[in-house]
């Protein structure tokens, strides 16, 4: 039997590779003789980067850079030296988890230290960069990286703009003259999990502005103030990219990405899959096991389980989601390729202890499936595949 593992990380709990391993020692417990061939996954935000690198043995690099409120961090990229491709984790220069949560603050936080990674893909002579979209603590669509990519933004006395997307609503003129020539001839690929649009309801700041730290109040100034960025760039490009999906994500970095680098916008787990040559490692799978921190309705709009599922129905794969909770709206996902979700905790139980003993807790419910397994082939239902 051959069983492909190929989970997303557990936010602030395991990283993906922790994760496929658990699951698999849980497996050997009943499978010692079966194929197990683990494939780390993420879907654009933190983790992408070491699941990508992982599967493709490329070189880890680091780089001193701006962080979200302007201090120095230490921030990693990867580079692939055969395709001269750049993969560029925002999270690493820009992320929440950089910024503890009192000091969060999406009115002035900044994208300038993403721009700096890519400045330091620039000067490694990359042609193609793989910008992954999540996981941010920022809000200024991505004019802080443009700015340390050389675009000045300037307000009606013609000063720079201070960081922050707040800022933005003080914008007056935009200069290109100083955009990176470097830049011209790459190839940016924006890799994300989430695909709504700049500004609105469904825009940067509504959706994600709270959990980066913004009030009620804010989130309708910072709204405000990227929808004049968004006309601003419109008036300085000769086209409206707010709309674009995807253009939200990273509290807007999409924005900043496709209307100044055009760069093309693909889901992350998208992106992800192919570069580790998912789908050929499926193509003679007997099952695989995916797997998310929380697995709910939110799963369909673009997370790892989802972007897996639809890989494994090409092959005729069956596909077991473990998640560490599942939450409102999970059963949805078994109209979308998925056939079993379990949750990792075997009754009440604290975040906190959950993610400590996650280890285990995964071990024990792979080995639960591996029995499962077991019982199939004793009732003589020993083909796996879907008929």
């Amino acid at each position: 039997m051959k069983i492909v593992i190929a989970p997303n990380s557990f936010k602030d709990c395991l990283s993906a590779s922790d994760v496929a391993g658990a699951i698999a020692s849980g497996l050997k417990e009943v499978f010692p003789e079966a194929e197990l061939m683990q494939c780390p996954m993420a879907d654009g935000g933190e983790g992408t980067l070491d699941a990508v690198l992982c599967a493709m043995a490329g070189e880890r690099r680091t780089a001193s850079v701006s962080g979200p409120l302007g201090e120095t961090v230490t921030a990693r990229w990867g580079w692939l030296p055969e395709s001269k491709t750049a993969i560029v984790e925002m999270a690493e220069a820009s992320g929440l988890q950089l910024v503890p949560g009192g000091r969060r603050d999406a009115c002035r936080s900044t994208t300038r230290g993403t721009g700096e990674l890519i400045l330091a893909a620039l000067e490694t002579g990359a042609r193609n960069i793989v910008l992954t979209a999540g996981g941010s603590a920022t809000n200024d669509a991505g004019a802080g990286m443009l700015k340390a990519l050389g675009v000045r933004f300037l307000d009606a006395e013609g000063q720079p703009l201070p960081p922050g997307g707040l800022a933005l609503g003080s914008l007056s003129r935009i200069e290109l003259a100083g955009l990176d020539p470097r830049l011209h001839g790459v190839h940016f690929q924006l890799a994300a999990d989430v695909n709504n649009p700049l500004c609105g309801p469904r825009g940067a700041s509504f959706t994600f502005g709270r959990q980066k730290g913004a009030t009620a109040d804010q989130m309708v100034a910072l709204d405000q103030a990227l929808q004049h960025f968004a006309s601003c760039s419109a008036a300085a490009l000769g086209e409206c990219h707010s709309d674009v999906p995807g253009a939200g994500a990273a509290g807007g970095l999409g924005f900043a990405a496709h209307a100044f680098l055009g760069a093309t916008f693909r889901p992350g787990v998208e992106v992800v899959a192919e570069m580790v040559c998912l789908s050929s490692r499926l193509a003679a799978a007997d099952l695989v096991i995916t797997g998310e921190g929380c697995c709910d309705a939110q799963t369909l709009q673009g997370k790892t389980p989802l972007g897996v599922a639809r890989l494994a129905r090409e092959h005729d794969v069956p596909v077991v989601v473990l998640a560490g909770t599942l939450g409102e709206g999970y059963e949805a996902l078994y109209a979308h390729g998925i056939d079993a979700a379990l949750a990792l905790t075997p009754g009440p139980m604290t975040l906190e202890a959950a993610c400590s003993q996650a280890p285990e807790l995964l071990r024990q419910r792979a080995r639960d499936i591996g029995r499962l397994l077991r019982l199939g082939g004793r009732l003589g239902l020993s083909e796996v595949r879907r008929d």
